[in-house]
């Protein structure tokens, strides 16, 4: 990809177009006013605050900046700087003129942005309330659903909609359907009629139907909004007191065929559409006490590294599709590791270590979730241990090299208690209660071993790795496996892949991920809302669009 075309995920608050944040006490607020001229991509404006790319690579770091430099922020409001418009949602030209591959992976961010928003209101005390002060359409009230609560002013005009079915042929893309269902339980009905209804829902009717929390006239608005806030704040234990950690920019070298980092590094091989990521372990003296922590800030390992890492995991997605099989390493002295593991362990309540956990919860979740193979590679000097056995744990395959006759050489791996249950996945289980369906007799043969080390015949045995070949096997056996990986038609791979690893337990996160995949998929390639009369594509021209009516 041209370094034009390239998309970056740093930014800053100084670099922000379309989002204000603003601080009192424990309320932060942020105001939506997307700059027209400012999306990501020629070919359309962003009026009456819809929403591209660019929009949500803001939020998401807007997000981060709350949860680790604002710690005294309790509740965040998110509402509108503009008069009538909180948000109309996905900018339909953008999604008209963009390819089938951004259309998905957009749509895959933008749902992250908003689990992430869930995931830090059940974890981290941060609760969020929807300040509705206009019209709110398909993204953008996916957007207010993914907040604890929902205020809509009650002015006569202001509506709630998902108008993606009747207006452009597709469905919410950003969990709209499930959320409505799932979250705010909408009766079944009524929520087929709310999602066929171009002009959406307003005032009473939508508080009836659960569509939102509660109303509030405009005079009444603003301090509804804030007596709210208020209340919410009083549910969270994030401290007022507490100094936050300024993010600073990543120090990163992106070149023509690598990503590196100081603790992560992502090499590109393109003859075998194949990239390394080799995740380090921490080197040298480590924090070992909570004002140690505090004082190392943004630059304290777990932190660091999973900011690297999600960078890493977000550019390849979006900036190399071609890539299809991810080899995942990683590289140092597993000691360390589990050291910081067990200081992690013992200081999760910690303002600043729980939400560094989130930050790693959430980055092992993007990597769940991305529509590339995954192998892990377990080599002489690497140490997937604890934290880092997450990484071959998300892996759809590993394979352990064992040594017979280098005992010390051969590589090892081992459990903590990280490892059951600090980063579930998006079905809330942890990667080992994935790996063995939650069966007690495995499990507790695996966390038998917790602290150990095991060799790769012994964590074959446990069940741990896929294949555990000697060095006579090792590179034969692991480069037909990738050979053959690579060849494989990368539409099946997605659809296998996300069936495999998402087994079992259902939740809302992974049917707003499984209808992604599926059925939004499949829609946005279809010419009902894609073709030359598709919805999507005549949307705004003054044409009607023309349907095959036969039903798949």
């Amino acid at each position: 990809m041209s370094t034009t075309d390239r998309v970056d995920y740093q930014t800053t608050p100084a670099q922000y177009r379309h989002w204000k944040l603003k601080f009192e006490g424990p309320v932060a607020t942020l105001l939506a006013d997307f700059a027209e001229d400012g999306g990501l991509r020629p070919g359309y404006k962003l009026k009456l605050n819809s929403y591209d790319l660019g929009v949500d690579i803001e939020l998401n770091d807007a997000l981060n900046r709350i949860r680790f430099e604002h710690p005294e922020v309790r509740t965040v409001v998110l509402t509108s700087a503009r008069d009538k418009v909180f948000c109309s949602g996905a900018n339909i030209f953008m999604l008209g003129v963009s390819s089938h591959a951004w259309k998905v992976n957009f749509c895959k961010f933008t749902n992250e942005t908003r689990n992430g928003v869930e995931d830090s209101s059940a974890h981290s005390g941060l609760k969020f309330l929807a300040a509705v002060n206009g019209a709110c359409a398909g993204g953008g009230y996916e957007l207010a659903l993914a907040c604890d609560e929902i205020i809509l002013v009650d002015d006569r005009s202001s509506a709630v909609s998902l108008p993606e079915v009747p207006l452009l042929g597709v469905l919410p893309g950003t969990g709209g359907l499930t959320r409505v269902t799932d979250k705010r339980k909408v009766r079944h009905d009524l929520a087929d009629i709310f999602c066929t209804t171009n002009e959406g829902i307003r005032g009473q009717k939508a508080k009836d139907w659960r569509l939102v929390d509660d109303i509030a006239k405009p005079a009444a608005f603003a301090a509804k909004v804030q007596e709210r806030a208020l209340e919410l704040a009083k549910l969270s234990d994030r401290p007022a007191d507490a100094r936050g950690v300024a993010l600073a920019p990543l120090q990163r070298t992106i070149e023509a065929d690598a990503l590196r980092y100081p603790n992560v590094t992502v090499t590109i091989d393109r003859s075998k559409r194949t990239a390394s990521f080799t995740v380090k372990a921490p080197v040298g003296t480590q924090p070992a006490t909570l004002a140690e922590i505090e004082a190392a800030g943004a630059t304290w390992y777990p932190l660091a590294m999973a900011r690297e890492l999600e960078d890493a995991i977000l550019e390849m997605r979006t900036n190399e599709p071609e890539i299809g099989t991810w080899l995942i390493k990683t590289e140092g002295d597993a000691a360390a590791v589990q050291a910081l593991d067990a200081l992690l362990a013992a200081h999760q309540d910690h303002w600043f270590v729980r939400e560094t956990l989130g930050l790693l919860r959430r980055t092992f979740s993007r990597l769940d979730v991305s529509s590339r193979s995954l192998f892990a590679l377990i080599e002489p000097g690497s140490c997937f241990v604890g934290s880092l056995l997450e990484l071959a744990l998300a892996c759809d395959r590993s394979y352990m090299l064992i040594l017979p006759d280098e005992p010390v050489r051969t590589p090892k791996i081992g459990v903590n208690e990280l490892n059951f249950g600090t980063y579930p996945m998006a079905t809330g289980q942890s990667r080992l209660g994935r790996r063995f369906y939650d069966e007690a007799a495995p499990l507790a043969a695996v966390r038998a071993t917790s602290g150990q080390t095991l060799d790769a015949d012994a964590a074959f045995a446990l069940g741990l790795v896929t294949s555990n070949p000697d060095d006579i096997d090792w590179d034969d056996e692991v480069r037909i496996a990738i050979e053959e990986r690579v060849a494989m038609s990368p539409d099946a791979l997605t659809g296998m892949e996300a069936n495999l690893r998402f087994n079992g337990v259902e939740t809302m996160a992974t049917r707003v991920f499984g209808r992604l995949t599926a059925w939004q998929n499949w829609i946005f390639q279809r010419p009902n809302a894609v073709g030359e009369k598709g919805a999507l594509k005549v949307y705004g021209k003054g044409d009607k669009a023309q349907f095959d009516w036969n039903r798949v």
